[in-house]
């Protein structure tokens, strides 16, 4: 190939990449990022090929812009009834509600930001709201124990604007297994073992 056309191809290359850049795109949230062609190895019998690249300054800045900041609120305090509950005597693979209830007894409103069960089968509803000082709110958790059998005891941990932050719920059950879990039970009258099915 003669220099003429090489550089004829080069400066025709210039010229598309000029062309397919667009610079400085700004978003409805007011980030800026590039949107850049890069021609790619172009010969004189092929077509050109074209990548299109975005490119954003800062992925972590844009995710965090979609999510609402948590309200720093100075800290208050809480009061609750009872921090335990024991259900009881219990079956398996059922659905056992309680409500706690709590007063704000601080001076500034309390937000709670997350109530979360030691695990899934204990599951805690939350004011999503402030509560202001002196006012009365719920905390409502089910405790689904499916095949989880004898005692247990679970928590539910809340976070929120109080000194310490967090404050620990506890539930208490004793599951009965049930005759129908395949274990052997003994009858305290007669005295004889009775496998379940």
């Amino acid at each position: 190939m003669n220099e003429n056309v090489k550089s004829g191809l080069l400066v025709a290359i210039a010229i598309l990449t000029l062309v397919n850049t667009v610079v400085l795109l700004t978003s409805d949230d007011g980030v800026s990022y590039e949107k850049t062609a890069v021609s790619e190895n172009m010969n004189s019998n092929a077509a050109m090929n074209t990548t299109v690249a975005n490119t954003q300054p800062n992925m972590n800045a844009q995710t965090e812009a979609n999510v609402p900041p948590t309200p720093k609120m100075d800290p208050t305090s809480i009061s609750f009834e009872k921090m335990e509950h024991d259900f009881g005597t219990i079956e398996q693979n059922t659905t056992n509600p309680y409500t706690f209830s709590f007063t704000n007894t601080g001076t500034e409103p309390l937000l709670i930001s997350d109530a979360k069960g030691s695990c899934g089968c204990t599951v805690p509803e939350y004011p999503r709201e402030p509560v202001m000082p002196g006012e009365k709110g719920e905390i409502k958790v089910v405790y689904s124990p499916g095949k989880q059998k004898n005692l247990q005891t679970k928590t539910v941990t809340l976070t929120a604007n109080t000194e310490p932050a967090t404050t620990v719920l506890r539930i208490k059950a004793n599951v009965n297994p049930g005759a129908d879990d395949g274990e052997a039970t003994m009858d305290p009258n007669s005295g004889t073992i009775q496998l379940g099915s």
